[in-house]
């Protein structure tokens, strides 16, 4: 199973503590929140593959913490922890947003499962495109080809990365902190001109000798790639 990040909201440290413990051991990142408060904060990032949410919270329950964060158009899947187990209680706990709903007590090795099972569905809704299209630029991520126009252009491994992300951000000002972290995996700034010299070498390839450019230096914030024809 791929890694997963995981936020647990729960107000019992002792159990909160065993599941952060036991989730890390299974090999996954798992944050906990204490209150609904704290959970709603951090839940509202969007940045977890799973949240496991207790229902009974203080501050914010948990059925009015997953209301209000689907009503941000955060859809991060959500299983609900409860003591209350009717099917009355289930029913609410799936109609407020939830995704499933495990009874207490529970054995870890179900709730893992399950949790492993809402990480797969969102992953598979949101898997990424294999070919990003731009004007006529065509870059095949699982082939490792790129064409503009019909004609293949090669690209050096670096170069095929940077180009990957910046068609995966279309449209989008793409930073030189963003390229450096998702390019070149540095977080920090090296102090040199190496993107620059990337991003040369990359524009001199799919823009030479067209009419509609297709990378663009946006002064002072970045690079952008868009269909200069639309």
């Amino acid at each position: 199973m791929t890694p997963m990040r995981i936020l647990i909201i729960e107000d019992d440290r002792e159990a909160a503590a065993y599941l952060v413990k036991a989730f890390r051991e299974a090999g996954h990142a798992c944050d906990h929140a204490a209150d609904g408060l704290e959970g709603y904060g951090l839940a509202s990032e969007g940045q977890y593959d799973v949240l496991v949410v207790d229902r009974m919270l203080p501050k914010l329950d948990g059925l009015s913490l997953i209301g209000g964060l689907r009503e941000q158009k955060i859809e991060t899947p959500v299983i609900i922890l409860s003591a209350l187990g009717q099917v009355d209680d289930r029913v609410k706990g799936l109609r407020a947003g939830g995704d499933d709903y495990l009874a207490k007590p529970y054995a870890f090795s179900e709730l893992l499962a399950r949790v492993e099972v809402l990480a797969r569905r969102k992953r598979g809704a949101n898997a990424e495109p294999t070919v990003y299209r731009v004007g006529d630029l065509e870059l095949d991520r699982l082939a490792h080809t790129l064409t503009r126009a019909g004609k293949d252009i090669p690209l050096q491994p670096r170069e095929f990365r940077l180009l990957e992300y910046l068609m995966k951000n279309a449209g989008r000002v793409v930073t030189r902190t963003m390229l450096l972290e998702n390019v070149w995996d540095y977080h920090f700034d090296p102090q040199t001109n190496v993107i620059d010299v990337h991003v040369s070498r990359l524009r001199g390839k799919i823009d030479k000798g067209s009419a509609a450019p297709l990378l663009h230096t946006i002064r002072g914030a970045g690079y952008m790639i868009r269909d200069g024809s639309r």
